[in-house]
């Protein structure tokens, strides 16, 4: 393997299966890798405007007044009836993991196709986080 960066239309990228034989291959391979670059910069986006809308939809209160409601609803009976307030956070929050995982995941495989030293397979992946940049981040001026 290179440890530069060369112009070359054979490459192997991620998996044993994605190995690039010809020019028609990479062109196909550089418009996958821009388009994973595209779908990370949307998922960025995506995080924050999840965010911001949660935290819109639960409703602003004291600490005092959620302590003073967690207290009351354990003393009521032996269990207590789920709180909506909690379960929509816990659902949130288990949301947020989610696509942060997936934000994770396909950054990731970004990085490991730009490590391959692939000039094409580079210049697509920043193509791609421009294009998706400037198509995902005007979405957040909207919040």
């Amino acid at each position: 393997m290179e440890m530069h960066f060369i112009f070359s239309d054979k490459v192997m990228l991620l998996f044993d299966f994605w190995s690039v034989h010809s020019p028609a291959g990479m062109a196909l391979s550089v418009l996958v890798v821009l388009l994973l670059a595209v779908l990370y910069e949307g998922i960025k986006v995506g995080k924050a405007k999840l965010l911001h809308q949660t935290l819109e939809s639960l409703p602003a209160s004291n600490s005092q007044e959620v302590i003073m409601e967690t207290d009351r609803d354990s003393a009521s009976l032996a269990s207590p009836p789920v709180n909506r307030r909690h379960l929509r956070w816990f659902l949130c929050c288990f949301g947020q993991s989610l696509v942060h995982i997936a934000q994770v995941v396909i950054g990731y495989f970004v990085m490991l196709t730009v490590m391959s030293y692939n000039t094409w397979i580079f210049l697509g992946a920043v193509l791609g986080s421009a294009v998706g940049y400037y198509l995902a981040y005007p979405l957040l001026s909207r919040m």
